[in-house]
Parts: structure tokens; sequence; C-alpha cells
């Protein structure tokens, strides 16, 4: 009887186990997915953050599948001419995408807002008619002209009211970062391009905006595959600056969900 009752136990255990594993692998299943395109220069591809916007996406409810159309120095002008080999409206016409988030180069706005004016409705159109949604990822001012954050905010919000597009406040995250912890190393060493905690809270904002998500926890370590299954490092990161970034992504982006 005692051997009965124990093989008993031991059914039950596995089915539970069983059980328990069907669900999750259903749960995952039934994950909503969204493809993004991103549209931009070295402001979008240093320190990765679309593959780090899309691995923050894996603790959500949605996971987002980026794709990037970049190239260094690039303005709005080059990819919808398609300058210097850029295929960024090709990509669009020739994909299904949900999303397509356009970045303008960095002093864009403050030399050339005729331009992001222009071109930035010229791909709303074409995204909208695509079946997609337009973003336009607000960027942040160089480290030594910190004045021309408002002008940088305001023409990307100008630019998506007047085309219903979403705006990303990434430059509006990095502005509540820097007033809070002065001395956080945001830039690389030039002053301009992202280092990786500049990066890494881009990517967060850019995940929480685009799924109105606030994840439980985020991980440590970031990396991803390469096309041999290779483990590649991305970032590594201290819980102190994920707590830190928690807080300015709530306070920066929940009001505007």
């Amino acid at each position: 009887m005692k051997i009965r009752h124990l093989s008993n136990s031991i059914f039950t255990t596995l089915l539970l186990v069983c059980l328990s594993f069907g669900s999750s692998v259903l749960a995952q299943s039934k994950k909503k997915t969204l493809k993004v395109l991103f549209v931009g220069n070295s402001y979008t591809y240093v320190e990765n953050i679309p593959q780090i916007t899309s691995i923050i996406s894996d603790s959500l409810q949605t996971k987002l599948i980026t794709k990037k159309s970049v190239i260094g120095g690039a303005k709005l002008r080059d990819h919808w001419l398609g300058n210097r080999g850029l295929k960024t409206k090709e990509i669009i016409k020739k994909n299904k995408f949900d999303i397509v988030v356009l970045q303008e180069w960095s002093l864009g706005t403050i030399y050339e807002s005729d331009s992001i004016r222009k071109y930035a409705k010229l791909f709303c159109d074409l995204i909208k008619d695509k079946g997609a949604k337009p973003y336009l990822y607000q960027t942040w001012a160089r480290e030594k002209v910190p004045q021309h954050q408002e002008t940088i905010a305001k023409v990307y919000e100008e630019v998506a009211t007047a085309n219903e597009a979403t705006i990303v406040p990434v430059g509006r995250a990095w502005e509540l970062a820097k007033q809070l912890r002065p001395t956080i190393k945001l830039y690389d060493a030039d002053g301009t391009h992202p280092s990786r905690l500049g990066a890494f809270l881009s990517a967060y904002t850019f995940a929480t905006t685009i799924t109105r998500e606030m994840p439980g926890s985020l991980s440590r370590i970031y990396s991803t595959n390469d096309s041999q299954g290779e483990s590649v490092y991305l970032m590594y990161l201290d819980n102190l600056d994920i707590t830190f970034f928690t807080e300015v992504v709530k306070k920066i982006v929940i009001p505007r969900n």
C-alpha cells in the first residue's frame, strides 16, 4: 500500500509539473508581438539601442521585434531620398511593420527644423499608408549645449502633433536623469553619443512608451546571439542604476501613457 501511495504521489507531482510547464509555454505562445523599424543614424545604433529595447521587452507582455535602417550622420532627408545607399522607403514598403521610429540628426531640430517638418510628414504619410504607426525619437542635447534640450523637445513634439505620431521622450528622460543625478555618465567620451547608461535609459524609454507597460524586474546582463549562435555581450548594469532609471521612466513616460 505504501508503494502504491508513493507511486500515486510521484505521478501527481509529475502531472502538476507537466501542466505548469504546458501553461507556461502556452502563455509564451500567446505573448503579443510588435515589429518595430528604427530609422536614424548613430544615435540609434551606438550601444545597440534597438537590440536592448527588444531584450527589455522580454520582461513585458509585449515582445518587440526590432530592425533598423541606419547610417552614421544620416538625416531624414537622406533616408527619404535614398542617399548614401539607404533603402529605408523600400524597407517600409516591402515589410509589414507595426511601428516605424523616425530619428532626425542630432542638430536637425536646431539648424534645420523646416527639413525635419517636411521629411517627417512624408515619412509619416508613407508609414500610415502601409498600415503602421509613426513614432518620433526625441533625442537629447549635446553635453556642451544643454540649453538646446528645450528646443529639441518642442520641435519633436510639434512635429508629432502635426502628424498624429507618438513621441518617444528620450530627451526628456535624459534631462530628468541629469537633474536628479548630475554626475551620471549618459554620454560617451565625445559628449554627443550615448554611453552604456545613456543607451539603456533610451531603450527603457522606448520599450515602456511603445508597450505602455512597466517591467516587474529587469536583468543586469544584456546579451544576444550572433549568426553562429554564439552569445554576444552587450552590457552589464548595476541594480542601483536600474532602480534609478525605473523612477525616471515612470515620471517621464507613464503620465504620457
